[in-house]
């Protein structure tokens, strides 16, 4: 397993919104817990002995597509943290075109029922999440970004690394 770390799918945020997240992730997750970029998963663990295959149909998904429209649609309490709820037909769709793809290699968590969100804060105090929370209500309304495409991850135990960028460049 160690020759073959998972890997993990993400959507390729356009650059203001990315920005945007990552922005308030830094500022709110736990410096010493923050080991990734902000990012929308997809997939949370596909088998890296299968790269060849997972970037094969992640290359032919984005061809056939162009960037889609994700609402931004809240702050979801996390309990120990705080996430933005996304909706996106588009996105979903996609999600489980691939998860038919990958259905043999499908971790529980990949198995269960998707649920598009943006992390900004976890592994905090609960009373701590609670008063995040309820600042980003106060100053929340609905807002569209994009998924410009999907990026593969290589996990490493913490931090992740880049593996590929695929775009959405259907004509």
């Amino acid at each position: 397993m160690a020759d073959h770390p998972p890997l993990i799918v993400t959507a390729a945020l356009d650059d203001g919104a990315f920005a945007w997240f990552e922005d308030l992730r830094q500022s709110h997750f736990p410096r010493h817990r923050n080991k990734v970029p902000a990012h929308v998963t997809l997939f949370h663990a596909l088998p890296g002995e299968h790269e060849d295959a997972v970037v094969e149909t992640l290359r032919a998904a984005c061809a056939r597509r162009r960037p889609v429209q994700v609402d931004v649609r809240g702050p979801w309490f996390l309990g120990n943290g705080v996430a933005y709820r996304l909706g996106s037909a588009e996105l979903e769709q996609l999600r489980a075109e691939l998860a038919g793809d990958f259905a043999p290699w499908l971790t529980r968590q990949d198995q269960a029922r998707y649920r598009p969100h943006i992390t900004i804060q976890n592994k905090a105090e609960p009373e701590e999440a609670r008063r995040l929370l309820e600042q980003l209500q106060l100053e929340f309304e609905p807002f569209p970004i994009f998924a410009e495409g999907l990026l593969l991850w290589r996990y490493l135990g913490g931090p992740w690394a880049l593996v590929d960028r695929f775009a959405f460049d259907a004509a």
